[in-house]
């Protein structure tokens, strides 16, 4: 399925809740070079919040799955994708929803947050932490890996594994290095002090790219913390502490 948001495509996903007696909806937003499917649904997300009787919504950024993909930066604004997020809302006629962000899909849930909270029952800020307010994202150089001969002209750990990952899932690489260069917005400890939500922030141990947890746990007036061991960025996404957490999260969010 898919609809238009300002003349971009998005593709998105809807999945009804295994049993009636919830049937709330959960937004699901994917992270950098993945999509609906590689995020949310190959690694059992749908599926798990399906049999808690949830309602999960997933959609394929703009430059992502089968979503269209422009190639100019000045699409990609973070703020331009919330929008999209939102105009799915309208699209499905959701009122409130618990969001769910991975990476990037969590600085956008942010911002989502931001701009309609009166649509955010919750947010669950899945790997990242701090560097939703220190950093703007990942690195620049993440660009400039998309755009490199091959994954074996790179030698930085991080281009190589974002490259690779990349080409696992199908991507349009010149779309991808757009996107890095054009979400370059920057969130404010004060924007996240406004955050009036319950979140809940997920990070792994051994992530060296969300930064701590804690420290953005502090700027959030409703902000809780949850651990996933032994993880680092990308396994993170799947790992079954992550879903336990983020489903007990819900049920005591009010």
């Amino acid at each position: 399925m898919d609809f238009s948001s300002d003349g971009i495509r998005i593709a998105f996903r809807d999945e009804p809740p295994a049993a009636a007696d919830r049937g709330e909806p959960a937004l699901l937003v994917h992270g950098f070079a993945s999509s609906a499917r590689t995020n949310w649904a190959d690694t059992g997300w749908l599926r798990t919040l399906s049999e808690d009787g949830r309602r999960a919504v997933a959609f394929d950024h703009r430059g992502h799955g089968a979503s269209d993909k422009p190639h100019a930066a000045d699409a990609y604004a973070t703020p331009l994708m919330a929008e999209d997020a939102l105009c799915l809302l309208d699209h499905l006629g959701i009122e409130r929803a618990d969001v769910i962000g991975y990476s990037m899909g969590a600085r956008v849930a942010a911002f989502l947050a931001l701009r309609a909270p009166d649509r955010v029952r919750s947010v669950v800020f899945g790997g990242l932490g701090v560097h939703l307010v220190r950093g703007v994202g990942l690195p620049s150089g993440i660009g400039d890996a998309m755009e490199a001969p091959s994954l074996d002209a790179l030698t930085d750990p991080m281009q190589r594994m974002f490259r690779r990952f990349a080409e696992a899932g199908g991507n349009d690489l010149r779309a991808l290095a757009a996107c890095i260069r054009g979400s370059r917005q920057t969130l404010t400890p004060a924007d996240v002090g406004r955050i009036a939500a319950p979140c809940l922030v997920a990070v792994g141990t051994r992530d060296a790219v969300a930064g701590d947890p804690r420290g953005l746990a502090e700027l959030l007036p409703r902000g809780d913390v949850l651990d996933i061991p032994d993880r680092d960025h990308n396994p993170a996404v799947g790992d079954r502490v992550f879903k336990a957490g983020t489903l007990a999260f819900l049920l005591r969010r009010p």
